[in-house]
């Protein structure tokens, strides 16, 4: 593989979503909207679990990690595309490109991780209950959620690195919202097959052994909540579980649509894209919030009132 001189490009133009030029004011204030009821959304979940102590405990430890990745994944993409829409301010520096692209798969892979860390902690409370409390400590949590971010960080490393020493000798225009792979492979003035080769070997891996431990867990998970004699048991853990693999379910489907197929260049994939950087964070704390009643009850707790009890 054929390495030119990389500094010979110091910035790029990201073309952004294709719209007719009129619709630029009313898809700033759509995807502005977006973006401030996801930071608000998330930012109010973990201001819930800090304050309240009722969720004092792993699930919800998680559920604020997940929350602020959610937030830094909508911040590293959507402001750059908020300044496309109304100030036509596409042009990106060459190393902006290269943190935002290590950023959105630093997080991405942090989340991916966080998911199964998430499922682990539900089969042990479900089906590991009189252990869980000796298992799942404090200092267990914060190690398991510092590895979520280190694994995070390794992966985003090696993808960027591997992408970003191809020659990049013109043009500079980058035919995506934000400096992703697929976007920058297209770019690459040099064979680019193996990078292909490896982002669907390296991602591809990575999803499948995620997702195939979140659903053995689940697996678990919901024969043990068979044998639950109690109906309002039943229903609380399925209500529980159903929450998170909704968002494991709207987070995998986009991503692997995407990254197994990195050298796409359909128009569908700018949409599919959207809906995994900007729709999905927001869809999180409406999820989690919706379908767990102790959530709800904490928020209706900090507003200051008075949790009704059904008889």
């Amino acid at each position: 593989m054929q390495r030119g001189n990389q500094t010979s490009m110091s910035h790029f133009i990201l073309v952004g979503l294709h719209h007719p030029p009129q619709l630029g004011v009313p898809l700033f204030l759509t995807f502005l909207v977006i973006y401030a009821l996801t930071v608000c959304g998330n930012g109010l979940i973990i201001l819930t679990v800090l304050v309240d102590t009722q969720l004092h405990r792993p699930m919800y430890w998680f559920l604020c990690h997940l929350s602020l990745l959610d937030m830094t994944i909508s911040s590293a993409i959507v402001p750059k595309m908020l300044a496309g829409f109304l100030l036509d301010s596409r042009i990106i520096s060459f190393g902006g490109c290269v943190i935002q692209l290590f950023t959105f798969h630093f997080l991405g892979c942090s989340e991916c991780f966080l998911y199964t860390l998430m499922a682990y902690d539900r089969f042990l409370a479900i089906c590991k209950p009189l252990h869980y409390a000796t298992i799942m400590t404090r200092s267990v949590c914060n190690s398991l959620a510092i590895g979520t971010w280190l694994g995070g960080t390794l992966h985003s490393l090696f993808q960027t690195s591997f992408i970003f020493r191809l020659p990049f000798c013109g043009p500079n225009r980058v035919d995506y919202f934000f400096c992703d792979i697929p976007a920058m492979l297209r770019l690459a003035c040099a064979d680019t097959t193996i990078n292909e080769l490896i982002t669907f070997v390296d991602i591809g891996f990575l999803a499948l052994t995620c997702f195939v431990l979140i659903l053995a867990s689940y697996g678990y998970i919901v024969a043990a909540i068979l044998r639950i004699r109690s109906v309002d048991g039943r229903r609380n853990a399925f209500s529980t579980c159903a929450a998170h693999l909704t968002v494991v379910i709207v987070y995998y489907a986009p991503c692997t649509f995407i990254y197994l197929r990195p050298g796409s260049q359909e128009p569908l994939d700018g949409v599919v894209a959207v809906f995994y950087t900007v729709i999905t964070p927001l869809l999180n704390p409406i999820i989690y919030t919706l379908r767990n009643k102790e959530m709800k009850a904490a928020l209706w707790r900090l507003g200051g009132r008075k949790v009704v009890k059904p008889h």
